[in-house]
């Protein structure tokens, strides 16, 4: 990857990074992104039938699964775009405000 040594208005467009290219593959395994979520997850075990369509559908991969069974999202991680609660067929996955 090509970056500009010293960015500023002095600069040739042509030194600069072209804008939305991926050059790496992703760190959220690496970084603690889960701080940057409003809303959390909240997962109903008793509720669960462990059918996984969560867990394919959530961007984050925040949803880890064990022995075939889905186990609680992985808050260092998830965002809290409530895309897990939303295809969640039996309820077991609600989204609302975490108490710190």
């Amino acid at each position: 990857m090509k970056l500009a040594k010293n960015i500023n208005e002095q600069s040739a467009w042509q030194e600069l990074t072209t804008g939305a290219e991926i050059y790496e593959p992703g760190t959220s395994r690496l970084v603690n992104t889960g701080e940057w979520r409003v809303l959390t997850p909240f997962f109903d075990a008793e509720k669960c039938k462990h059918c996984m369509l969560c867990v394919p559908f959530c961007p984050d991969v925040s949803i880890p699964v064990k022995d075939g069974r889905r186990e609680d999202t992985d808050l260092y991680h998830c965002k809290g775009c409530g895309v897990c609660a939303k295809v969640c067929p039996f309820g077991a996955i609600t989204m609302g405000k975490e108490e710190k």
